[in-house]
């Protein structure tokens, strides 16, 4: 094989896998995320609470700013307890995506 078809077949085929247990400290990096995950579930439930109690003050005092800015705040903690609970998933499914790519 000549040098360029070394470095082309290097280019479209590095060799790199991910590989668990790779670097020490792997165990303690998990813990943290899956901390900050709690978190940030844990702040979400907090965001929906405020904002249900902020839709439904808007509603009965008939502040429709206030009712608006509740259900959005409402819409929004779903959304994020939503990604949250499926962040595991989401990227296990584009890193298998990922690994498909040639």
């Amino acid at each position: 094989m000549k040098v360029v078809e070394k470095v082309q077949f290097l280019a479209y085929n590095p060799g790199v896998t991910p590989r668990e247990g790779g670097l020490p400290g792997l165990d303690v990096l998990k813990n943290v995320i899956s901390s900050i995950n709690l978190f940030g579930i844990i702040a979400v439930v907090g965001a929906l609470a405020i904002s249900a109690l902020v839709w439904a003050w808007g509603h009965h005092s008939g502040g429709h700013q206030a009712e608006a800015n509740g259900k959005k705040g409402t819409v929004v903690a779903a959304g994020c307890a939503l990604l949250l609970g499926a962040a595991n998933g989401i990227v296990a499914f584009f890193s298998a995506m990922g690994t498909q790519v040639h």
